[in-house]
């Protein structure tokens, strides 16, 4: 009796799921998050910066965005993928150093295991005492919607918790 109660009860959660293109079935995860890593590289005076969002909730968020179809899974679409990620990005997510506005320089994407990794750049940055950012990705569509930014500069991290509708974080060294 407990056997088949069980096997019933993962036959149920398994076809609950929505269906997926790629899988048939969807996790949905209890949570939305984007993680956004800063790094400053003293010797090529840059900060190098890495947004990790993912996959279906950044496509969610482009498709709302821009108003057509996006599927991040696809090769053929690179290009275009891309440059709607960029264009995202940019608008989502500023960053001012030592009070002055900084200009994101797109570097590139990858998918890596459900998940859209976009690598950004800001020239020019000899030395950091502050950071102030504005982070927003993906808020217009999740009201939960968590950003976490871990910043490291002369070996020394520092992370924040972003949370909708709160958007903003700052970091001294």
């Amino acid at each position: 009796m407990a056997t088949s109660l069980v096997k019933w009860m993962i036959t149920a959660i398994i076809f609950s799921f929505p269906q997926n293109k790629a899988t048939d079935i969807t996790i949905k995860h209890p949570f939305y998050v984007s993680v956004t890593e800063i790094n400053h590289n003293p010797k090529d005076k840059t900060l190098e910066i890495s947004c990790k969002i993912f996959i279906n909730d950044f496509e969610t968020a482009l498709e709302k965005t821009f108003s057509s179809k996006v599927d991040l899974d696809n090769a053929k679409n690179k290009d275009a993928n891309d440059k709607l990620i960029s264009s995202y990005i940019t608008k989502h997510f500023q960053i001012v150093v030592d009070g002055k506005p900084q200009q994101l320089q797109f570097v590139g994407s990858e998918n890596k295991s459900e998940s859209v990794w976009s690598y950004f750049q800001v020239n020019n940055i000899a030395s950091v005492k502050k950071i102030d950012i504005k982070s927003n990705i993906l808020y217009e569509s999740f009201e939960s919607e968590i950003n976490i930014i871990h910043v490291t500069v002369s070996g020394n991290r520092k992370s924040l918790e972003v949370t909708n509708p709160n958007s903003n974080a700052s970091f001294e060294w």
